[in-house]
């Protein structure tokens, strides 16, 4: 695949056409956090039918589940943000919203490609069925809390959240930060280690996952974080003290190893969500030339548009050339997922690195180009390098992407 298809070209007329009517207007409301995002991906949901088409497919899915015809803690190929199947579609919808809002699409990425796969590929038939209706079609909002104030990308060894056992029941203390949606959730799935009290190392015990609704007593979700960046989407903190979870709540309903430790079902949405940031580095990329391209049109010094001079033109051409990186690199990703081969870790570790390295340094760019006027809210670019410069971090900073590319590479396998 070297070129997008006819309907994914259709698909990202529509989407710019709804963009450019419900999203560019409101901004500067979604920045400043006067208009929270939710509404606007519903009405998007609404507008493309997205919430019928993910309904029906729960349906079906959850049909099988009862008639025996697939486990209930295996996925069918469905998960990430729109579910399985969709060609590039998905990723066109994603870069599209990136170029006016990326806080919208980090919100909702969390929610439909974190929050909702997690529970498809490990809760049971009863557990699906009470929590995914709501939350593919973004009736409710999803939060995947995994990252704590003294883990950060060691997300597993410092992870200090903990479950002792109560009868039948479990009892969770802790902390979680920068999670997104955090304030607002209506479902997250938490992640914590069992204390059995046996004296074992901390950093390897083991890992459970549990679902927690809003509103439980000693669960408080904090108010949202102020950002460099995506100020459209609402980050926080979420505490727990003492919180009673009964065995329905943990993913499963079962400790057993047999299932997977609550890090496998982790480290395969971290794959899934690096390869998420290609998509979105591109249409900050893609947004970034387009702005940058007009304005060196229309801007002139001595006498002559900017565009004529050679240091801007390399400019351009520069973004140019990661534009074509970054486009192929998700084709790369599109392909794979139709041959069936999923990327692996080290390579989605890869393409985060590459891909959000590149819309950071074309997003300064802009900036530079525009001069002081780059440096103003009203020509958009000063936001494009904010909201680009959290790819970097999000997701798993790169400095870990690169760790993770080279034990690939070093391993014997």
């Amino acid at each position: 695949m070297l070129e997008w298809s006819d309907v994914d070209l259709a698909v990202r007329d529509a989407v710019r056409e709804f963009v450019d009517k419900e999203i560019r207007p409101h901004v500067d409301a979604l920045e400043s956090g006067e208009m929270e995002p939710y509404p606007i991906i519903r009405k998007l949901f609404a507008t493309f039918g997205i919430a019928d088409m993910a309904r029906e497919s729960l349906n079906k899915r959850l049909a099988r589940l009862r008639e025996g015809g697939e486990s209930a803690g295996k996925s069918s190929g469905g998960g990430g943000m729109f579910g399985g199947g969709s060609g590039g579609m998905g990723f066109v919808v994603v870069s599209e919203l990136c170029k006016v809002s990326m806080g919208i699409v980090t919100g909702m990425g969390v929610s439909l490609g974190l929050t909702v796969p997690t529970i498809q590929s490990r809760g049971t038939l009863a557990q699906q069925e009470r929590w995914l209706p709501d939350l593919v079609t973004y009736d409710k909002i999803g939060a995947w809390a995994i990252t704590e104030p003294d883990s950060g990308s060691d997300a597993f060894g410092g992870m200090k959240s903990y479950v002792v056992r109560d009868g039948d029941d479990y009892i969770l203390n802790g902390q979680k930060t920068f999670i997104t949606n955090g304030p607002d959730a209506d479902v997250v799935v938490v992640y914590a280690k069992l204390d059995e009290g046996d004296g074992a190392d901390k950093r390897n015990r083991k890992v459970l996952t549990f679902v927690l609704d809003k509103g439980m007593e000693g669960f408080v979700q904090s108010k949202p974080f102020r950002k460099m960046g995506i100020h459209s989407s609402r980050t926080g903190e979420l505490f727990f003290n003492n919180v009673r979870l009964g065995r329905d709540r943990l993913l499963g309903e079962t400790e057993d190893s047999s299932s997977g430790d609550g890090r496998a079902s982790a480290r395969s949405n971290f794959s899934a969500e690096r390869i998420g940031v290609a998509a979105m580095s591109l249409g900050v990329i893609e947004e970034c030339l387009r702005l940058c391209v007009d304005y060196a049109k229309t801007r002139k010094l001595w006498g002559q548009e900017i565009g004529q001079f050679q240091l801007i033109q390399l400019k351009l051409a520069n973004m140019e050339v990661a534009r074509m990186n970054v486009r192929n690199i998700l084709f790369r990703v599109i392909e794979s997922a139709e041959k069936g081969q999923p990327i692996s870790l080290p390579e989605a570790s890869a393409i985060k690195w590459y891909c959000s390295q590149a819309a950071t340094d074309v997003a300064m760019d802009a900036v530079q180009l525009f001069g002081g006027n780059g440096y103003m809210t009203e020509y958009r670019v000063e936001q494009l390098a904010r909201d680009a410069k959290s790819l970097m971090i999000y997701a798993g900073s790169n400095e870990v992407q690169i760790t993770h590319v080279a034990r690939g590479l070093l391993s014997d396998d």
